[in-house]
């Protein structure tokens, strides 16, 4: 049982944090069947686009003084307009509140930030990532001009959400089915039927923190500097 002492610290934390939210609303959810994975569209006029020069993030308020950072996939600066995207293929509390998720429902965000993550100047740059990654590899392919240095292969689980993906996106990301738990075998025996060049190649790993770390030490054993390998892991 928690203490009366602890009870008030908690509350005063949260009347701290319901002071600095911001809010937006939500244009429209579409499920993925099997419901595994979340699209949210978003209108968040309190937010400047116009600055996004790296991979950003927004951290939502997913439950009492909880927060889940999600990237936008796309987003209109005009419009004031995003898309996430939410891996709901277990059970936590960014899940539970995407689950829930209507059109019209209110959302409450703590900040937005950068992942100090942008397309180098390079001529292959190669995203790799799974389903939790998806908003970051696109949103990453949105950044890359011209779009002919870009290419990759996001693991997909789900054999119909393989399908959707291809059918839904323009996109040169590749969804590759996944043959070990997280996913790390899978991409690098991708990597290796694309015979990428060692000089010129940087990849950009993002998804879940084993398969991003595992993933650098396969690719540093088939000689690529740590310099031409970014991360970006997530929980989960």
């Amino acid at each position: 049982m928690e203490t009366s002492t602890l009870q008030k610290l908690k509350q005063k934390t949260g009347k701290l944090f319901e002071g600095r939210l911001q809010t937006g609303n939500v244009l429209e959810v579409r499920y993925w069947e099997p419901c595994t994975l979340i699209e949210v569209d978003l209108h968040l006029p309190q937010i400047d686009m116009t600055g996004w020069t790296e991979i950003p993030y927004i951290k939502f308020k997913v439950d009492n003084l909880t927060f889940r950072d999600y990237t936008p996939s796309g987003w209109d600066a005009e419009t004031q307009t995003c898309t996430i995207y939410v891996d709901a293929a277990h059970n936590g509390p960014g899940s539970n509140w995407a689950r829930l998720l209507k059109k019209g429902d209110r959302v409450n965000y703590l900040k937005t930030g950068t992942t100090n993550q942008s397309p180098v100047a390079t001529s292959a740059i190669v995203a790799l990532g799974d389903e939790s990654s998806m908003g970051h590899l696109l949103a990453l392919q949105k950044m890359v001009l011209p779009h002919t240095r870009f290419s990759g292969g996001i693991v997909i689980g789900n054999e119909h959400h393989r399908k959707l993906f291809q059918e839904y996106f323009w996109t040169p990301l590749e969804p590759i089915p996944r043959r070990d738990v997280y996913g790390h075998h899978s991409l690098i025996e991708w990597v290796l039927d694309q015979r990428y060049s060692l000089e010129n190649t940087v990849f950009y790993l993002a998804g879940n923190n084993t398969m991003v770390a595992q993933l650098r030490k396969l690719l540093k054993g088939q000689g690529y500097p740590s310099a031409q390998i970014k991360l970006q892991g997530f929980w989960g």
